[in-house]
């Protein structure tokens, strides 16, 4: 086991210990504070879409140096600012892949508030202080290479010079914002952002005495094959480019594999059984098609999603263990330093306080617990299993981002394994029914935001400890942004349930249907199991041929076709920008130029469209139609030409502007020499 390699003393931070500057000011929180509010809400609708979240840091630091300029703020407001903000990412990830749970599983008939806000609030503010404590050991580990992190604190150094980029992640938000109101179902729709159409083509059952005529016949007549464009979506593209080339694929792959593949099977098996339902809905294929791949592959993708979740944690189990370890370790680290004179760049909140406050969370949470399903002891028990699994995936998350980075961090495997130790627990305490869900998806709940507060936190205090922040002023700023953020992310997930309904093809929000599909599988008995267990050995037999990360496949068979297909081609576009750079022979510094100029610009487009379409869902609870408005028909759909165009101009940004930037550095380091 990898034993800590080096101390915060090694490390020469931008800003020198010594040196005092402004720093928690009320510029750079309020900045925070609204960027924390803004972004997680961008990231609600990401997830709930698109089954994934994309990390806040960046356009985070970028935004917080464009705007603090103008205020005259320095580095280390901007860094409290960009810390602040980036916790409403971190918090909206655990929230939307637990929370809408608890309506998809019936046991909420519509969001809560208070108790919404509560878990969020609670699991947000003990992901901080947990990983104040782990913070010593972790930033100051050697073999930890924070990729992240360190990127982030180049791209902050480099906007020092006056080179923030700001320019591009304004831009195509804005860019992404004009599609998405010419595009989304809620505004003026002018853009079909979506073909679909379906080709029937299979065979019933054919007796063999049937001559070859009535067999051709059959096979034109009865089954069906499903074709699909994808959605020209900004943010999509936008996702696909930033996860890359392979895991874009990867995630197509599963969509690939449900839709093209196992869906004409399940047509052609159920063609008898459905062909009645077709006739009732007027001939339209295309929606039972749909209805019949949410009863029988969906159910096989939670499997899969099962089996991948486990095995993400399984193959990552000596970092797991190290993490674990390494917070235990801290612990006893942390209250060893109490009370020494510290360097300002390695203090942190008191450690006697942070060990009060978590004591206190843990007694607050039985004591809600006890309200949510009306039991005492099944509350203790269940504030036992939240404590516990919170501190483990605090360490865990942290460690992990110290060596993948925060966009990888495995959030729902952590999540998925807390679920079930909660469930079955309250299997075996005699809770079961909705009492008993309610209990496991809040348990889930609390530990799905700690590790990704805890994941997200960790990797702002190494790029605190590079910049030389003070480490309690972040962690206190982080709190305050978990504060201020918890209050209001839970009105995105209204306006979007109201406008479009999560669960729906509009807003799949896969992680959270596999949460509600296992809590009420285990403690309601309402799990389809063979079709689970068929997802499970499809997963295993996916490990046995070593294909790359199951969870992602399974991910990509529950998601709708349209939205795997339009990451995949953002994916191809980064893919055909790398190929460029390295045909015009790019060097490394280059190469990282290219790769932040398109994450700034990738960025704006998700966080564009992810605004207006919450914006937009507002205006549908508020009663308004744009199309009304602008006096367009309620059933018009668009031109479908236009989300060609779409596509164009998406491809033309994201390929000409980095490489611009690319051509820019290489005449700027000929000139230098």
């Amino acid at each position: 086991m990898a034993e800590n390699n080096s101390t915060e003393s090694t490390i020469q931070p931008y800003v020198p210990a010594d040196k005092k500057m402004k720093e928690l000011t009320f510029k750079s929180l309020s900045l925070g504070i609204l960027l924390a509010m803004i972004l997680g809400s961008a990231n609600v609708y990401l997830g709930l879409k698109a089954g994934m979240t994309v990390a806040a840091t960046f356009p985070a630091a970028v935004i917080a140096m464009a705007v603090l300029r103008i205020f005259k703020g320095n580095v280390l407001e901007e860094n409290i600012a960009r810390t602040t903000a980036s916790v409403g990412e971190a918090l909206a990830a655990g929230a939307i892949f637990t929370i809408p749970a608890f309506v998809i599983s019936g046991v909420w008939d519509e969001f809560n508030y208070w108790e919404s806000t509560v878990l969020m609030l609670v699991g947000g503010v003990l992901g901080v202080l947990l990983i104040t404590i782990l913070r010593r050991t972790l930033v100051g580990d050697k073999s930890l290479p924070f990729p992240e992190s360190q990127a982030c604190t180049e791209i902050v150094k480099a906007g020092q010079g006056g080179n923030t980029g700001a320019k591009y992640v304004f831009a195509t938000l804005g860019l992404g914002s004009l599609i998405e109101v010419f595009k989304n179902a809620n505004g003026i729709t002018l853009i079909k952002d979506t073909v679909k159409g379906f080709w029937q083509f299979g065979i019933s059952k054919i007796s063999l005495v049937n001559s070859k005529a009535e067999v051709v016949s059959e096979i034109k007549q009865k089954g069906g094959f499903l074709a699909i464009s994808p959605t020209a979506s900004p943010a999509f593209l936008g996702v696909g480019y930033i996860i890359g080339f392979r895991l874009s694929a990867i995630t197509f792959s599963g969509g690939v594999f449900g839709w093209v593949f196992l869906m004409p099977i399940v047509l052609f098996l159920m063609y008898n059984d459905l062909s009645g339902v077709v006739a009732q809905n007027g001939g339209d294929w295309l929606s039972v098609a749909g209805l019949a791949y949410n009863a029988t592959v969906k159910p096989i993708a939670v499997g899969g999603m099962l089996v991948g979740a486990f095995y993400t944690l399984f193959s990552m189990r000596k970092s797991l263990i190290e993490g674990v370890w390494k917070g235990f370790k801290d612990i006893k680290a942390a209250k060893g330093q109490e009370g020494k004179e510290e360097l300002r760049t390695e203090k942190d909140l008191p450690f006697k306080m942070v060990l009060i406050s978590v004591g206190v969370i843990i007694l607050v949470m039985i004591g809600v617990y006890s309200i949510f399903i009306h039991t005492f002891e099944a509350a203790l028990l269940a504030g036992i299993v939240m404590a516990v699994a919170a501190f483990v995936f605090a360490a865990v998350a942290g460690y992990l981002v110290g060596i993948i980075g925060s966009s990888s961090n495995p959030i729902s495997g952590l999540t998925l394994s807390t679920l079930l130790i909660a469930a079955v627990l309250m299997v075996l305490v005699g809770m079961k029914g909705n009492p008993g869900i309610i209990a496991a998806l809040a348990v889930a709940s609390v530990v799905c935001v700690v590790a990704g507060v805890s994941g997200d936190m960790m990797q702002d205090l190494k790029i605190g400890q590079l910049l030389g922040g003070t480490p309690w002023k972040m962690e206190l700023g982080e709190m305050i942004g978990v504060v201020f953020a918890s209050m209001i992310l839970i009105f995105p997930i209204i306006l979007l349930n109201e406008a479009n309904g999560i669960g729906s093809d509009a807003l799949p929000a896969p992680q959270a249907g596999l949460m509600a599909m296992v809590a009420k599988g285990i403690v309601g008995g309402e799990m389809a199991w063979p079709l689970v267990i068929a997802g499970m050995f499809f997963a295993v037999a996916l490990i046995l041929i070593k294909s790359p990360s199951p969870m992602l496949i399974a991910v990509g068979m529950y998601l709708p076709f349209q939205t795997t297909f339009a990451i995949f081609i953002g994916g191809i576009i980064k893919y055909a920008v790398d190929k460029i750079a390295e045909n015009k022979n790019a060097t490394k510094e280059e190469t990282e130029v290219v790769n932040n100029t398109g994450l700034l610009l990738a960025s704006g487009l998700v966080a564009g469209e992810a605004l207006v379409g919450i914006v937009l869902a507002g205006f549908v609870g508020a009663g308004i139609s744009l199309k009304h408005v602008f006096g367009i028909p309620e059933a018009f759909e668009g031109y479908w030409v236009l989300g060609l165009v779409v596509f164009a101009i998406l491809a033309y940004v994201l390929i000409k502007y980095p490489l611009k930037e690319l051509m820019m550095s290489r005449s700027k380091s000929k000139q230098d020499n």
